[in-house]
């Protein structure tokens, strides 16, 4: 099968596109045609030898990559959820090695989900980590209820589109930073107030936030405490809550705590019901070949994606 290989970390001319033997599903294992592979930033900086790169290089070839759609080709010895034929997604063994930039992609049971029949493949993809992230930042970590004040930062990349929606779901006032190309889009996911992030700091602006998602960093979490009410929940996914910021919350008994995203079929399966019922759509904005994946990584590091990039294998 085909593969994308990092022998070596660096820019992308370190995706190097190799014929590698064909996975087989081991017990509890299911094996997936891919039909298309999502980018997301942890995958640039992994590339590039920071993030998971050294944990990967323990079990080479480094194959980077977790979020797939695709079809099932074999199963495993007690698989029960899927037979061949099935068509799933899922983030695959994130944070451990996904080696999802492949043809074929052998990944537990337990961190796939069917894909709705009315979801197509590509869009099914770009729903994985970053939708996993948001619903598990704003469900299980800031317990999210109706009524509350939710910022989030970043409304327009991946996480953040995806945490505007699944916010409104909840019945929640959203409020999201994005540049003012941006705002007519984080309107139209449900943010009903669009902050302009180049002219004006949140706290500044805002009050009484009930929750905070900060996918920008430390200064960017220090800064959104000011917008917040006592009590309420601050998550940063970029390790933004330092023990400094951590320190200052607890003076006005706010929760600030990091979060890293991780498989889970049964969160996969409510974020697939959410898009089967049209209340979670994933804005694909940019799909490749799988032979133009390391120009996916390039639009990527951009920092100016709307949504999410895709790379598809002939859907």
């Amino acid at each position: 099968m085909k593969a994308f290989v990092v022998s070596d970390p660096g820019d992308t001319t370190r995706l190097q596109l190799q014929e590698l033997d064909k996975p087989t599903a081991k017990a509890g294992e299911v094996l997936v045609k891919v039909k298309a592979i999502s980018i997301n930033p942890v995958d640039t900086k992994t590339r590039e030898g920071k993030a998971l790169y050294n944990s990967l290089a323990e079990n080479p070839p480094v194959i980077i990559g977790w979020d797939i759609s695709g079809v099932v080709e074999a199963v495993g010895e007690g698989v029960k959820m899927f037979k061949p034929g099935d068509e799933v997604f899922g983030m695959v063994n994130f944070p451990g090695h996904g080696r999802a930039y492949a043809a074929y992609v052998a990944a537990p049971e337990s961190h796939l989900a069917h894909k709705p029949a009315n979801i197509p493949h590509h869009e099914a993809a770009a729903a994985t980590l970053a939708a996993l992230t948001a619903w598990q930042v704003l469900v299980h970590q800031a317990n999210i209820k109706a009524g509350q004040r939710v910022l989030v930062h970043a409304a327009a990349g991946g996480v953040g589109h995806f945490a505007v929606q699944i916010a409104r779901y909840f019945q929640a006032t959203v409020i999201g930073t994005a540049s003012p190309e941006n705002h007519e889009f984080i309107r139209n996911l449900g943010a009903v107030e669009q902050i302009d992030y180049h002219k004006y700091n949140v706290e500044e602006v805002l009050a009484n936030i009930d929750i905070v998602l900060d996918s920008l960093g430390e200064e960017n979490t220090r800064r959104s405490l000011g917008a917040m009410k006592d009590g309420g929940t601050i998550v940063s996914i970029l390790g933004g809550a330092k023990e400094a910021v951590q320190e200052e919350a607890r003076k006005r008994d706010i929760d600030a705590k990091n979060y890293l995203v991780h498989s889970s079929a049964e969160d996969m399966e409510k974020i697939a019901d959410l898009m089967r019922d049209g209340h979670l759509k994933a804005h694909v904005s940019h799909v490749f070949s799988f032979e133009d994946l390391p120009k996916a990584h390039q639009q990527v590091e951009t920092h100016k994606t709307r949504g999410k990039v895709v790379v598809s294998l002939n859907e």
